[in-house]
């Protein structure tokens, strides 16, 4: 009889160890999933290209109002 409730035990102790890491396994791979999807969302609105775009945008924007600047600087002490 001893025997039969070693073997019982310890088919409990391993099912609530199986149980445990199940949970586990499971909370994590429900974790791994949110965060692909939010990652899969980013890539969704393109937002390295809209800022490389604004980038772009930015840079010839500010090298043109530069130029007018320094067009007006020269004019204004060469004359």
């Amino acid at each position: 009889a001893d025997s039969f409730r070693l073997r019982r035990q310890v088919e409990e102790e391993e099912g609530t160890l199986t149980k445990i890491s199940g949970a586990v396994k499971s909370y994590y791979n429900s974790a791994v999933d949110t965060v692909n999807g939010y990652v899969d969302n980013i890539k969704g609105l393109n937002l390295q290209e809209k800022a490389k775009n604004l980038y772009t945008e930015t840079s010839t924007v500010v090298s043109t109002y530069a130029g007018i600047f320094q067009d007006q600087l020269y004019h204004f002490f060469h004359h």
